[in-house]
């Protein structure tokens, strides 16, 4: 059984594309984004924001 859907696969991909180029912002500040896993945490808000099939994010 799949965790992600097509949607979100595609949000990450095209924010891990952003992330590669050194274009990816992050937040008020639009600081670039550095961190691998903060690039891929970025795009599966964006996939939950779309409406994609993601797990809710882990509350810590």
């Amino acid at each position: 059984m799949a965790k992600y859907g097509k949607k979100a696969q595609e949000k990450v991909e095209q924010t891990m594309h952003e992330y590669k180029q050194g274009k990816l912002r992050s937040g008020k500040s639009g600081r670039a984004v550095r961190s691998r896993k903060q690039a891929i945490a970025i795009g599966l808000s964006k996939a939950r924001r779309a409406g994609a099939k993601v797990p809710p994010a882990r509350e810590e």
